[in-house]
């Protein structure tokens, strides 16, 4: 008789937000319209919201408590910005964010112009025209150009396209095998997802938490942790619980000797490092070993180079712990990861929230 598969706390309303949330683009410095999607989804389930200058949003439940916990994702994804557009009507770009140009040939892409959306493809040559070179002709940044159709700056311009319009890649969600799902920019609007699905959960099993609980989905990871960094220093939280992507290192050409063992489908990833505060990594894994949660764990040298790093080292120093979902292919447009690993970082959040008091000793010394 077959095994009967858990219930699963996310319901087809969940994802069709999931769907709704990842198709929509969120370039970096540009996430306000991601934003309003996540602050209306969040709506029922949270007491106020607020937004900072640059756009981080921010659902607060339980605001009166003076004891602060967030929890914490980032909602911007990489793209390009318009930097030169040629005579002949071509567009050269910049990278926002740590954007991959070995993938760019052949994709379409969205200019966000000041007249609405363009559409327009990265050009490549031939392969007709590319053999017999001594060395294959590889992309870059100063060799690759977007097409939109129009054959002079003038006709460009005439579309609303100007220096500093961001593009962003065309690819959305889409289901595959298995459980695993793909999309562009699931680093990290994933981790935005589920800190949401989170708060939905505790509203709708009418869980009251000791503390305030602050749900924060912050700009400009990608350019430096900047939203997390000016966000931290106006709430001054007493604890951060951050969740972002790792990577699945059971693909070709990935190094586990670098990048550790980690698998998709195996359960979130808890971290160790200078920035991860032990004492509340141990209160997380002991919500995982009582909630019977599956974990990975992986170590980093120096810096998560997640927004864990800005929690944790502002105003005084905050106890965070950073809670990771495997990802295979990150920063492409068919990033993947799998439902079931979903399912386990959103029920380890909630468990470690509901197991977390303002008098859980954090202290190293006591």
């Amino acid at each position: 008789m077959a095994k009967a598969r858990k219930k699963s706390i996310l319901g087809s309303a969940s994802y069709d937000f999931l769907k709704n949330y990842i198709n929509n683009a969120s370039p970096t410095g540009f996430e306000s319209s991601g934003q309003k999607l996540w602050m209306k989804y969040l709506q029922p389930y949270a007491d106020e919201f607020f937004t900072d200058p640059y756009g981080t949003a921010v659902a607060v439940i339980n605001p009166s408590a003076s004891f602060k916990v967030v929890i914490e994702a980032h909602a911007d994804e990489i793209s390009w910005f318009v930097n030169y557009i040629s005579p002949e009507g071509l567009i050269y770009l910049k990278r926002n964010g740590g954007v991959d140009h070995q993938i760019a040939p052949s994709k379409r892409v969205l200019i966000h112009g000041k007249k609405g959306l363009v559409k327009a493809v990265f050009g490549w040559p031939a392969i007709h025209t590319r053999l017999g070179a001594d060395k294959e002709t590889q992309p870059k940044v100063d060799n690759l150009f977007l097409d939109c159709g129009a054959r002079s700056k003038k006709e460009v311009e005439a579309l609303g396209i100007h220096v500093g319009a961001v593009a962003t890649y065309e690819e959305g969600y889409d289901e595959l095998a298995n459980g695993y799902l793909i999309g562009r920019a699931f680093d990290n609007r994933i981790g935005g997802f589920m800190i949401a699905e989170v708060a939905r959960l505790l509203k709708e099993n009418k869980r009251k938490l000791p503390y305030a609980l602050y749900v924060v989905n912050a700009v400009q990871e990608e350019i430096g942790l900047r939203g997390a960094e000016m966000i931290a220093r106006r709430i001054k939280p007493d604890v951060a619980i951050i969740t972002d992507v790792t990577h699945d290192s059971t693909t070709p050409m990935i190094n586990k000797l670098v990048e550790g063992d980690c698998a998709c489908g195996k359960g979130p990833a808890l971290c160790y490092g200078p920035a991860v505060h032990n004492k509340l990594l141990d209160h997380v894994q002991q919500a995982a070993d009582k909630g019977k949660i599956p974990v990975q764990l992986r170590a980093v040298s120096r810096s998560t180079g997640t927004d864990t790093d800005s929690f944790a080292y502002a105003n005084d120093g905050c106890p965070s712990v950073l809670i990771s979902i495997p990802l295979r292919y990150m920063h492409t447009t068919v990033e993947m990861l799998h439902k079931d690993d979903i399912e386990n970082t959103v029920k380890l959040i909630y468990e470690s929230l509901l197991s977390l008091t303002p008098k859980t000793n954090l202290s190293y010394f006591k």
